[in-house]
């Protein structure tokens, strides 16, 4: 095999099809999983795995540079609104390089860009770079175009037209990944609390649903980390909460498992259509 490539693993199924991708290519996979974080298929795609908590920067760092880890991806969710979490902290145990970072460098600005754009710094200064963390699963990029059987409606595809400028504006704001729109009425606009709640909130404010989801990235995205994902539990809530449409940015936005995504967006009768998004 190659030499090693790191992997900083959270939440979902995204790490095992990195790892599995990473493996695929060639790459000898070295991962930290995040305690009471990571997939439990995910130890079995790797070939080296240990655990760290959260905001052990720190243990990261050793590990990797143990396995002669230069080169790393970053993935997975971690949840920000644990980040207030009073006791998050003691319960996690951070280590003293995190807590300098947090308490430091980070103590007047907390946003996703801050802290992961910190954290990049920190493991560069020990050799070891973070690179685009779509690099080894290009299969599960949105496509552009129409991905599902049948297209958006006539009243669906406007939708997606007026409020494509509005969501543009959203990320050169950095406000948000995601809002929810019906006949030309924004219902729903994405925070802190993550697309599924949004989308649950969205169900709630429009009861008669065929409504529509748009996803982007960022104007300027740093694809190492952060980046907008979809996946079979986006569609599942759709369907519950009568999304009629799903709109993605084509090839910035990583939709897990993406066959078994447009297979079962085919079932529940959501279209899905890929976009281009221009920035001013």
């Amino acid at each position: 095999m190659d030499q090693p490539i790191g992997l900083i693993a959270g939440q979902g199924r995204l790490p095992v099809l990195t790892a599995a991708g990473m493996r695929a290519s060639g790459r000898r996979v070295v991962c930290v999983g995040l305690r009471d974080q990571y997939d439990a298929l995910l130890p079995a795609e790797c070939d080296t795995f240990r655990t760290a908590g959260i905001i052990q920067i720190g243990r990261w760092i050793r590990l990797l540079r143990r396995a002669g880890v230069h080169e790393a991806v970053m993935v997975g969710r971690v949840k920000k609104v644990r980040m207030y979490d009073p006791l998050h902290m003691v319960r996690q145990m951070p280590d003293l390089r995190a807590a300098k970072l947090w308490f430091g460098k980070l103590r007047h600005d907390k946003r996703n860009d801050a802290i992961l754009g910190a954290v990049a710094d920190e493991l560069a200064g020990e050799g070891i770079t973070l690179i685009d963390s779509t690099k080894y699963i290009p299969q599960q990029m949105a496509d552009e175009g129409i991905m599902t059987r049948h297209a958006p409606a006539a009243a669906e595809s406007a939708d997606i037209n007026f409020a494509l400028p509005i969501i543009a504006r959203m990320g050169e704001l950095d406000v948000g990944q995601s809002i929810a729109v019906r006949d030309r009425e924004i219902i729903a606009v994405e925070a802190i609390e993550g697309t599924d709640r949004m989308i649950q909130r969205a169900g709630e404010l429009c009861k008669r649903g065929g409504w529509t989801l748009l996803k982007i990235a960022k104007p300027d995205q740093d694809m190492r980390f952060d980046v907008p994902t979809v996946g079979l539990n986006t569609i599942e809530k759709l369907k519950a909460c009568g999304a009629a449409c799903l709109a993605v940015e084509a090839g910035k936005v990583i939709m897990t498992d993406k066959q078994q995504i447009i297979e079962a967006a085919d079932r529940a009768g959501i279209a899905i259509v890929g976009v281009q998004v221009t920035h001013s």
